[in-house]
């Protein structure tokens, strides 16, 4: 039996009630694996969850994937090896930790060209791009998307692989150096949503045609404008609510706004399967290997400075993809 040091809540809150505490790690059991984690990845869910927007059992732990080396086998775990380097999600809540027990078949091989800081970085952002991109809406040559929160992790991922699949990319941020952010990361046109008028603005830089797809992770604050950037028979696609979720609505309003389609997708359906996860995670990494996706790391915390780390990024102080290093 070994010690791991993980983040547990015993109540919801801000980020004060995260505590560092010691647990006895039991050894890995029928089709689990020890995986000692060397890089955390952090996504806006986490403060979700924590504040109790997205309720969990308590106590819980926190967080969705992470990157490491195998250090032991359960019994029946086939296709793995000790000392192996991988990559989960949905492997369970409660990736805030030095180590933990997981499922086998959560994990993926992380290819020798990607360091365990660049696939726990990516990986919950990249998958959630990837369905969003490949699955939802199959971005195409000549589609034109419009990216929300486009300086974020997700959003500067979004940007970039609906560019190198040959889209025309509209961008929204929520500054002027957030916008430049998204510019970097592959938009032909960015604009500032905290400033009035930005609709308008959008479209006029684009010569007045709206998106066959909007990406929304905004959520209250965007949703109507969202249908309104959209263009007819278009999708709109709501994958997060990172401003609160948005108000009921007369469905009726989908038709007044030109017959407009509207979806909810999560990553955690489109990547249960596990062929389906290492399918997809398979084309991610190629995504990376081929610069469609850059893998970058724009901070890092200990994981005793894990407060620290979600009041910067609930401040919008963080942009693009955080690690937490045990």
């Amino acid at each position: 039996m070994s010690i791991a040091r993980r983040v547990v809540i015993h109540e919801v809150g801000g980020p004060e009630v995260m505590r560092v505490e010691q647990v006895e790690l039991e050894p890995p059991g029928a089709g689990q694996v020890r995986l000692r984690q060397t890089a955390i990845g952090f996504n806006y869910l986490d403060i979700y969850q924590r504040q109790g927007l997205y309720p969990l059992p308590l106590p819980s732990g926190l967080g969705h994937e992470a990157a490491g080396v195998v250090e032991a086998l359960g019994p029946g775990v086939q296709g793995l090896r000790v000392g192996e380097r991988v990559a989960c999600i949905n492997a369970g809540i409660g990736a805030y930790a030095d180590a933990r027990n997981v499922p086998a078949d959560k994990l993926v091989a992380i290819p020798p060209t990607i360091s365990d800081e660049q696939a726990a970085a990516v990986l919950f952002k990249g998958l959630t791009a990837q369905y969003l991109v490949r699955i939802t809406h199959r971005v195409q040559a000549g589609d034109v998307v419009l990216v929300h929160a486009a300086a974020g992790g997700v959003g500067q991922i979004l940007c970039g692989w609906a560019k190198a699949l040959g889209a025309r990319v509209l961008a929204t941020a929520g500054s002027p150096a957030r916008c430049d952010l998204a510019r970097a990361a592959g938009a032909d046109v960015a604009v500032d949503y905290s400033q009035p008028g930005w609709v308008e603005r959008l479209l006029q830089a684009n010569d007045g045609r709206k998106a066959d797809v909007v990406y929304d992770s905004v959520g209250r604050a965007t949703f109507e404008h969202s249908l309104d950037c959209a263009a007819p028979f278009g999708l709109v696609v709501l994958y997060g609510a990172a401003s609160g979720p948005v108000a009921p609505f007369d469905p009726e309003l989908l038709s007044r706004k030109g017959c407009l389609f509207l979806t909810r997708p999560s990553v955690f359906p489109h990547n249960a399967d596990p062929a389906r996860l290492r399918a997809h995670a398979a084309e991610l990494f190629e995504a990376v290997e081929r610069g469609w996706v850059r893998a970058e790391v724009s901070a890092r915390y200990r994981l005793d400075d894990i407060a620290a780390m979600h009041r910067s990024a609930q401040a919008r102080a963080t942009h693009g993809s955080v690690v937490i290093l045990p």
